[in-house]
């Protein structure tokens, strides 16, 4: 749902996603999951497409998350051990900062994101 009254406030409430424009009412900007800082209706495909990019780096992020702790937490909890291999909690700890720095350095990478003003030009 895109709009700017105040009558817009309720189909905001139950719309999947409701974007406001910078001059909505209040109400309409306080209801919308997204306002528009012009208001330019271009920049609705915009948002979406900027939308649909965060969204794959989440699913993304979430499997280098779980891969990363489906490898190192066995070997945190001694499945080595059997071969006198054990890794010390300081280095089980370091490990697990190490997890969350790919998904970090990964969000970064939406900094860089420019959208193709031909692509969403009719």
């Amino acid at each position: 749902m895109v709009g700017d009254g105040i009558n817009d406030a309720i189909a905001f409430g139950q719309a999947n996603v409701g974007i406001a424009v910078r001059n909505a009412s209040d109400i309409s900007l306080e209801a919308a999951d997204i306002v528009l800082l012009h208001n330019d209706l271009s920049l609705v495909l915009i948002a979406l497409d900027i939308s649909k990019k965060v969204f794959q780096k989440v699913k993304l992020n979430i499997f280098w998350a779980f891969l990363y702790n489906i490898l190192m937490i066995p070997l945190a909890a001694g499945v080595l051990y059997p071969f006198n291999i054990v890794i010390p909690p300081v280095v089980a700890g370091f490990n697990e900062w190490l997890s969350s720095f790919p998904v970090i350095i990964n969000s970064f990478l939406l900094r860089g994101y420019k959208y193709e003003k031909e692509k969403f030009c009719m």
